[in-house]
């Protein structure tokens, strides 16, 4: 039958497809994207006068999606979009849902990592996922939840060449990444090109996972691709960073479309003054899939895409009334909650307390001197939790479970630049965030030097 040549056909261009593309490689790119039908070998002049206007007609749908002048000649601004690496899913129109308008019909989605990619931690790449689909609930109300065992509604692989769903990868560069639209079997499912090298930040020989996550998982909720160029469903690759990033108005009106608007449930006129300049908190981490900030009594939760979920400490967690410093574990679905001598275990997706608990801050091995641990921060490329106690930090090794030794050290001797008292902290995208007063540094590691100042309401929606 016609189709299942075509379906061949497709498979064979999609392993020859590179960055540097031939005359058949020009028609394989157009039968991938835009659905030009292959020829056939008989027919003769009339057939072939045909085929050119099917691919003048194409190439001049191409040229109308990215905004190009419209020759229906390959001309080499056209090629060289064609050579840019790019998502592996057709393009359409400006926020376009695929045929049908799939979209999952309940708003809590599970999700699982089938295959992890050994060029990342495997934490790193969970933190990427959770930050990924967080520009999503962010804006929707939608829910995401990690599991590692049995059926999941959207499966992740990192996987090379041809890996079991008819749509083969093509080696380095090229397409990064395909997705499936919502529903049964594949449906939702994303797969990422292995051949790729994949990172956190900006490199010239790599691309940023969460920038194609993102995307990728647009895809695994409705959205197809938009030709709105500053839209991260846009179908090329172009890196972003995922601090402060937010969700550009032609994805939300997508999205939104599909599941509606997230509301929300702001205690009311009971907010501490967030939106000041001056605004300061004693607590800060990333739990699951959200920003969270401690201020007084309060939990701050940055769930929502214009505003902020906000609680009294005391009713999400009986018997905690103020915290004190915050961390997450990824990898052990644990947080620890300080308040005073002594700190919580709480599971960092449900939001439980764990049984055992409260314990002494002394059974982490801090002296019995503390009076209150100031901040804390889990950095996941070295395994270890930063303890902040006045001016000196203490470095405790999640893996050992135990303090390291040499500790404690002054602040100012490894963290130049952020000043000699920390108030709250977390880590993000690879990037640690130090609070000090209202003043925020954020704080690379690696090279031990403050990237930039910001304010910490910056964090909170405040426009």
């Amino acid at each position: 039958p016609q189709h299942q040549a075509e379906t061949c056909y497709l498979f064979l261009l999609h392993v020859t497809y590179l960055p540097h593309l031939n005359s058949f490689q020009n028609q394989g790119y157009l039968r991938m994207f835009y659905k030009l039908k292959p020829h056939s070998s008989s027919g003769g002049a009339r057939r072939r006068v045909r085929s050119s206007s099917d691919m003048e007609e194409k190439i001049r749908e191409m040229q109308n999606f990215f905004g190009l002048k419209e020759t229906g000649h390959l001309d080499e601004e056209t090629l060289d979009i064609m050579r840019e690496p790019r998502c592996g899913v057709p393009d359409v129109e400006n926020f376009s849902f695929y045929p049908r308008k799939p979209k999952w019909k309940k708003h809590n989605i599970t999700y699982k990592i089938v295959q992890y990619t050994p060029d990342m931690k495997r934490e790193e790449v969970e933190s990427i996922f959770r930050s990924a689909l967080k520009i999503w609930s962010d804006a929707a109300p939608l829910t995401f939840t990690k599991v590692n065992n049995g059926k999941a509604d959207i499966d992740i692989s990192f996987v090379r060449r041809t890996h079991g769903d008819f749509f083969p990868f093509d080696g380095p560069k090229g397409v990064l990444a395909h997705a499936f639209e919502p529903g049964e079997g594949l449906g939702g499912d994303v797969h990422f090109d292995e051949d790729e090298t994949w990172m956190k930040g900006k490199q010239k020989q790599g691309y940023n996972l969460f920038t194609v996550a993102a995307h990728e998982l647009g895809h695994s909720l409705g959205l197809a691709h938009s030709k709105d160029r500053s839209s991260l469903m846009y179908p090329n690759y172009k890196y972003f960073s995922s601090a402060h990033y937010t969700l550009p108005k032609d994805d939300v009106l997508g999205i939104q479309t599909l599941y509606g608007k997230r509301t929300s449930t702001m205690e009311a006129q009971k907010n501490p003054t967030k939106c000041e300049s001056d605004f300061s908190v004693d607590a800060a981490a990333v739990i699951g899939n959200e920003i969270v900030f401690f201020k007084d009594r309060y939990v701050l939760q940055v769930t929502n895409f214009r505003g902020i979920r906000l609680t009294k400490v005391s009713s999400k967690w009986p018997q905690i009334n103020q915290v004190d410093a915050a961390y997450e574990v990824p990898y052990k679905d644990l947080v620890h909650l300080f308040e005073g001598r002594q700190y919580w275990g709480i599971r960092a997706y449900t939001k439980s307390k764990m049984a055992g608990y409260p314990k002494p801050i002394t059974n982490l091995g801090l002296p019995s001197s503390v009076n209150k641990v100031d901040a804390a921060v889990y950095v996941p490329s070295t395994g270890k939790t930063l303890m902040f106690v006045n001016k000196q930090y203490w470095s405790y090794d999640e893996r050992r479970n135990q303090m390291d030794s040499g500790y404690p050290r002054n602040i100012n001797w490894d963290f130049p630049g952020i000043g000699s008292k920390v108030d709250a902290a977390f880590e993000n995208f690879g990037y640690l965030y130090f609070s000090n007063g209202p003043r925020q540094s954020e704080f690379y590691l690696p090279y031990k030097r403050v990237n930039r100042v910001l304010l910490n309401y910056g964090w909170l929606n405040c426009y």
